[in-house]
């Protein structure tokens, strides 16, 4: 049976103050709920023990600690680890924990970033991702998002220092409980993590883009671009039929000139679709208008999709030719292939084995 108490880890400290008032308990009370849930990382209220027993046994009446259970993770040969999470509901997530590439977002080598889903399967239908496969089903909720860090950093009692929202799902689609996420994520109160270590992927949502603009956080953000003209991403990306490049860096130009950051573009090198190095001329260009970095990204394949990667050679022939047009690029090496790291590959493997049914 799904529980229906809501979780501790989508509250803000002043609606736990506002409920603990109404209970007659005093505001200092959510401070220290707080710190049992984020710093002392509690599996139990009895653990609580700064609190009293009554108070202790009305919040496990009225809340849960987890908002999801890990259900199964594999390990890379390069020490990525993929994380298959089954929610209250029975649906399942998928997060990736990945080591440190110093060249991207410019981390250091001993980082860790988790990539971290949105939603349950993915409404846009880009046709060379697993999240899509299975349909659309839900938007995670703000405990379902913060969770999949704390759950991550259980696993191995290490710190998360980067989080990419750039895992199953369309991030912008969910933006209020995106946002909510990163507040909790951000917080001193919280998880802790500095908003410039977020990292925002959006397939192109150009209106989104621009309310994201308006927010006070610092997050980065990150374009899910795959096509350097309108006629290669309408064939392999629907949301650019509504919202075609041209509109798109409209609102990217927007964002700049509010938040005055770069903008990355993530590009998957697919193998005669994308790759050809007229393609890499005109993302060239396309990146010059916004001082853009490039991340290109070798295509991991999916279990029945017809897509591959390209060769080595074409591979490193793409990223020379951004670079000497003055491009800042980087080509993303070989990480979590071993273990179908492309986003919702697991998760779809398990839905399709039945495990969905089993645990509802």
């Amino acid at each position: 049976m799904v529980s229906a108490k809501p979780v501790l880890t989508g509250f803000q400290p002043a609606d736990l103050e506002t409920l603990l008032a109404e209970w007659g308990e005093p505001k200092f009370r959510a401070r220290q709920i707080l710190e049992w849930v984020y710093r002392k990382r509690c599996r139990d209220f009895e653990e609580m023990t700064n609190l009293g027993r009554p108070l202790r046994e009305r919040l496990a009446s009225h809340f849960d600690l987890r908002a999801l259970a890990l259900a199964r993770h594999q390990g890379s040969a390069d020490t990525t680890r993929k994380l298959l999470f089954r929610l209250r509901d029975g649906r399942f997530v998928e997060s990736v924990v990945i080591p440190a590439n110093p060249a991207l977002y410019g981390g250091r080598a001993d980082r860790r970033t988790i990539c971290v889903s949105s939603q349950v399967g993915c409404a846009y239908d880009c046709k060379f991702c697993a999240s899509g496969l299975a349909g659309f089903t839900r938007n995670l909720t703000p405990d379902e998002i913060v969770g999949q860090v704390l759950e991550a950093e259980s696993l191995d009692a290490e710190r998360i220092d980067n989080i990419v929202f750039m895992g199953m799902g369309e991030p912008l689609a969910n933006l209020r409980n995106l946002l909510s996420a990163i507040q909790i994520l951000n917080a001193e109160w919280g998880v802790g993590i500095g908003a410039r270590h977020m990292t925002i992927s959006t397939s192109g949502l150009a209106p989104q883009i621009e309310r994201l603009a308006e927010q006070p956080l610092q997050v980065r953000l990150a374009i899910s671009l795959h096509g350097a003209t309108d006629e290669v991403r309408d064939r392999i990306m629907p949301v650019n039929r509504k919202y075609p490049l041209a509109r798109l860096f409209d609102a990217l130009r927007h964002y700049q000139e509010i938040k005055k950051q770069k903008v990355t573009f993530e590009y998957i090198l697919i193998e005669d679709v994308n790759d050809a190095l007229d393609q890499a001329s005109i993302l060239a260009n396309r990146a010059r208008s916004l001082n853009a970095k490039v991340n290109l990204i070798p295509y991991n394949n999916v279990e029945g999709l017809p897509w591959k990667r390209p060769s080595e050679e074409r591979q490193e022939q793409f990223l020379k030719l951004l670079r000497a047009a003055g491009v800042q690029a980087t080509l993303r090496r070989e990480k979590g292939h071993d273990i179908d790291a492309a986003c919702g590959q697991l998760r779809l493997k398990e839905e399709r084995g039945g495990l969905i049914a089993e645990a509802v």
